[in-house]
Parts: C-alpha cells; structure tokens; sequence
C-alpha cells in the first residue's frame, strides 16, 4: 500500500479541489474532438482503402481515436500543470496508450491469421495483458513485480536463467514474429496485386519473402534477450544432419516447390497430367500441388513428383488444344457428304475455335466401314473433352440420318459346308 497510497490520496485531495473540473473538462473535450476528428476522417480513409495503401489506412484509422485523444491529454495536461495537480489526467494518460496499442495488435492479429477460435482466444489473451500493465502501471506495482521475477533464477552452466528474462523472452519472441508476419501479409496482398509479374513468380516471392522475414525475426529476439547465436551452431549442424537423413522427403519436397516456382514449368491454371490424373492445378504450396480432376476431385500432389516424374503441361505454352473426334462410316455412304457433316457440326459448337478451323482427315479402309478423325480446336481445355464430344455426336447423328449415311457395325459372312460334297471334290466315292 506504500505505493498506491500517494495516488489515492492525490486523488482524494483532487476530488475535494474545486479545479478537478477543469482536468474533468480537458478528459471530455479530448475524447469529443477525437470522436469528431475520426467521424470526418473515418469516410475518406475507408474510401482511400480500396487503393494501394490498403494496409496502411486500414490501422491508421483504428488509432485516430486513441491517438487524437491522447495528443489532447498530453497538452491540456502540461497546460494544468503549471497551476494545479493532474492526478486524474496522469491515468488518462496510460489508460488512452493501452487502448492505442489493444486496438493496433488487434488489427495486426486480423489482418496476419484467418479468423477462427484460437485467434479470439489470443486476441483476448493480448487484451487482458496489456490491460494488466496498465493496472500495474497505475498502482506502482510494476517495479515489485519485475523484482520479484528476477529474484527467481536457477543456472543452466554459467548461464543464470530467471523468470523475468523468461518472460522477456516470450514477450520479445512473440512481438518481433507478430511483426514479421505481419510484415509478410502486407508485401503478399502488394505482390499479388502486380499484375506485371507472372502468378507463379508472385507467389514464389511471397513465400521467399515470408521465409526470410521470420528467420530474421528469430534473429533478432534471440540476441535481444540475451541469447548467443553462437550456442546454436551444434543445434545447427545436428538439425542439418537430422534433415539429410530422417527428413530427406520433406526437405526434397520443400526444396522441388521453390524448383517449381522458380523455373516456371507448372503454374497456376493449367491443365497437366500427372500419375495418369488429369485435372487443372488450383494451388501451389512449398510442399504439394493442388490438381483439381474434372469430376471434382481434388489430388494433392508432392513436389517431388512433378520433379521426378513425367508431366503432361496441356496448356504449357499454348492453351489451345486440339480434340479428337473419331467416327467411322460404312463404305455405301457419301464420302465427302460425311466429311462435310462433320466440318459443320463441329463449327456450329460455341467452345470450337475457328482459326485453326475445324477439319476432318480419313484414318484407314477399315474391315467394316471408312474411319474419319474431325479435329476440333479449344481454348479452354480445363472445361474437359467428354461434353464437347457428347454435343458433336448429337449433331451428327441427327445429320447422319437427315441425308442417310450408315454408321457400319461389325458384320461376319458364315459359309457352311457339305462334308460330303467335300470329300467327293477331294476323289472320294460317295457312300452309296
């Protein structure tokens, strides 16, 4: 109570002084105008966040009220100072700076992880400790509590551990990677809106970038809280040689999907082959790729087998691709009628490209029939083969009976023979 004492009393003394109205006053005219400062600027910063500095804003007009307000205090307290005690106004103070920093981790939290249960618990976690500085802060117990944490130690070697470098720790490790995450997802929504650079390309950097972002974090909390890097140089090689060996696949598959995104050869919205699966790629992660069938299934792929493995890139270059349509007609059929037949049904569908037209080549004299091959080109082959074929046949059968050309089916000739007219042809006497 040695500590709180001077504050309840300066407090007391305040509350019985005529001239606590005027701090009264400087605490409710600073939260009106800020009120009224982000009422007008609340409009043209939600209006400017669709532009380029998005992010920026975004935080910036979380912390007009706080800030405005506490700018105020601070002035209106220097200002009383000179003639009266500012108790009431020095909680103001920390209270309008914990309430700043709530609402700028907050908007950090939102912006760097998806929303869900474990961001709410953290979110409030994060309130209630900064809340609780500030309480500490007030009553002037911040000093006896920081004591208290360093007089709790035990040694490891030389090395003398305590609670308090423990908890400096945390706290450093956890803001300074709070940072870098966040720092990531903002240069990852600028990147991906460089429409300049190539898809793959934006998402290789953004993982490079968030990679090297949060090593550097480690970096720098280590050696703030009194950590040698050095120490870490036998972890180093042991967890080297742990990767060589125990973790060879997963490091091979990290170390294939940045080949892949580097090199360019798979990118987002193609249509592959790969392991006799044909499906259009949706994703690409440092680990596997996405290739979503056209039934709707979806396979995850590992890095290392699009590297090791043959794959069929359908629209690598060009996303034009031809498709067959195979048909066979009998040998009493017009030829040529046919092969028109084809040509126009072929041209009358919406997905068929016109330029290359669509064209039709005679295969083989086939035992039953002539077999014709129509070639019909699409830009859009993730959309699949089978409906375009299906709408074709359509036209073409009712077309083949419009002008009457036969679609031949297997036909076998069945000779039967006499035994006994047989055997006389071969100089046998018949039996009498």
């Amino acid at each position: 109570m040695n500590t709180l004492e001077p504050l309840l009393l300066s407090l007391w003394k305040d509350l019985h002084d005529v001239r606590v109205l005027w701090q009264v006053a400087v605490a409710v005219a600073s939260v009106a105008i800020a009120l009224g400062v982000s009422h007008l600027l609340r409009p043209r910063m939600r209006a400017a966040t669709a532009g380029k500095w998005e992010i920026g804003l975004g935080g910036l007009r979380r912390l007009v009220l706080p800030l405005t307000a506490l700018a105020l205090v601070l002035a209106g307290r220097w200002a009383l100072a000179h003639y009266q005690s500012v108790s009431l106004l020095n909680i103001a103070v920390p209270l309008l700076t914990a309430m700043a920093i709530i609402r700028i981790v907050v908007y950090m939290l939102r912006f760097t992880f998806a929303p869900g249960g474990v961001l709410f618990v953290f979110e409030r976690t994060l309130e209630w400790l900064i809340w609780l500085a500030f309480a500490l802060y007030v009553l002037g117990l911040a000093s006896d509590i920081v004591e208290f944490f360093d007089g709790v130690s035990f040694h490891i070697g030389k090395q003398r551990i305590t609670l308090l470098l423990i908890g400096q720790a945390a706290l450093w490790i956890v803001a300074v990677l709070l940072v870098a995450l966040w720092t990531g997802r903002v240069l990852e929504a600028r990147l991906m809106t460089a429409h300049s650079l190539d898809m793959t390309l934006r998402v290789m950097l953004t993982k490079l970038l968030r990679a090297a972002l949060v090593l550097f974090a480690l970096l720098v909390a280590l050696p703030a809280v009194g950590i040698d890097l050095t120490a870490l140089s036998v972890f180093g090689g042991a967890l080297g040689v742990g990767i060589g060996f125990g973790l060879q696949k997963i490091a091979s598959n990290y170390i294939s999907g940045f080949i892949i995104l580097f090199d360019r050869s798979v990118k987002i919205g193609d249509l592959v082959t790969v392991d006799n699966r044909t499906g259009e790629v949706t994703a690409m992660t440092a680990r596997y790729v996405v290739v979503r069938s056209l039934d709707g299934a979806e396979a995850i792929i590992p890095n290392e087998t699009m590297i090791t493995s043959t794959v069929i890139n359908h629209s690598y270059s060009d996303r034009m691709v031809c498709v067959a349509v195979p048909v066979q007609i009998s040998y009493r059929s017009d030829l040529d009628t046919a092969m028109q037949v084809l040509v126009e049904a072929a041209r009358a569908h919406p997905r068929a490209l016109q330029d290359p037209a669509p064209g039709v080549l005679i295969t083989a004299f086939a035992d039953n029939g002539i077999n014709l091959e129509l070639g019909v080109w699409i830009k859009d082959p993730e959309e699949g083969k089978a409906k375009l074929r299906s709408d074709i046949y359509r036209v073409v059968w009712r077309e083949f009976k419009a002008k009457g050309i036969e679609i031949p089916y297997p036909q076998r000739e069945v000779r039967l023979v006499d035994d006994a007219g047989s055997r006389h042809r071969a100089g046998e006497p018949a039996a009498g």
